[in-house]
């Protein structure tokens, strides 16, 4: 089952993901049934699960089982889903539109949608600490400390505060970019090595920053897009950056320069995989799939 194809993977993980969503927010119960239709609503919105796929990638690399890598996958993928719901709220960048649908609180109200954010955000812990699998009492704590390092105030949340804050610097906005993006990016690496046997510190190195580049180039990625695609492509409202009058890698580099800068931080994340002793076809293909994105 490990020597999945690109494909077969990313209809695997969709489906995977789809099981543990329907069991641990539609067939368990929940005294506030609005609370969980909402949740419900914010994980299933059409993404590409980059994450997820990040996580059984890097794992399917080093030998994890498939069982293990899923609790790592469902739980970063609750974690980013948390995040964009609060991220698209009024206070945030109030954007209506996520996926190509409502945003949460266009669907619900906002005060649901803060709340949907809030319960998802420990419902990813509580699959680490407690769903059935082969990990050991070390691989779960090891794996609660990564996400929560890179989702708390060491990390994303810090991200998003440096986001609403006037930023000037082509520093300062990589510096953003490093937390608010690139940590979850990199959690969902190290997630698929907690989950996998032990391995060498070289290959922890390596695929460290691995994650640093791609997390980095994913979201001058972002901005690219919100620069030159369609509100109807990108299942988001187009634009929105330069409706906040938000810095971005375009607005400072120009975006011939941007371009160049997120080839040449893929190239560098692509001659780390092939430096891995293990092999990484699975990776390299995601890695160009990511690459090759439209939205």
């Amino acid at each position: 089952m490990n020597e999945l194809s690109l494909d077969e993977l990313i209809t695997y993980c969709k489906d995977q993901l789809d099981r543990f969503f329907t069991h641990y927010l539609k067939a368990n119960k929940c005294p506030a049934p609005l609370l969980q239709q909402a949740m419900y609503y914010a994980v299933n919105n059409g993404g590409k699960r980059i994450r997820p796929l990040l996580v059984y990638a890097t794992g399917m690399t080093l030998g994890a089982t498939l069982e293990n890598l899923a609790i790592a996958a469902t739980a970063i993928e609750l974690i980013h889903s948390y995040s964009l719901i609060h991220d698209d709220l009024p206070a945030m960048d109030n954007a209506d539109l996520r996926r190509g649908k409502p945003s949460c609180h266009k669907a619900y109200n906002e005060s649901l949608a803060i709340l949907a954010g809030d319960a998802l955000q420990p419902l990813a812990f509580q699959i680490i600490a407690s769903h059935p699998a082969t990990l050991t009492d070390q691989q779960r704590l090891a794996m609660i400390k990564v996400l929560s390092e890179a989702c708390g105030m060491q990390g994303m949340v810090a991200g998003q505060v440096l986001d609403m804050e006037n930023i000037q610097s082509y520093e300062s906005l990589k510096k953003m970019y490093s937390l608010k993006t690139g940590d979850l990016i990199y959690a969902s690496i190290k997630l698929g090595l907690l989950a996998s046997p032990p391995q060498d510190a070289r290959t922890d190195s390596l695929l460290a920053s691995f994650a640093r580049n791609i997390g980095l180039g994913f979201q001058i990625q972002d901005d690219l897009l919100d620069y030159e695609s369609h509100t109807d492509i990108l299942g988001k409202p187009q634009g929105i950056d330069l409706t906040n009058n938000k810095m971005t890698f375009p607005s400072i580099l120009g975006i011939t320069q941007a371009r160049k800068k997120v080839e040449m931080l893929f190239t560098e994340a692509e001659q780390q995989l092939n430096s891995l002793e293990t092999g990484s076809k699975i990776l390299s293909e995601l890695t160009e799939y990511i690459i090759q994105r439209k939205k």
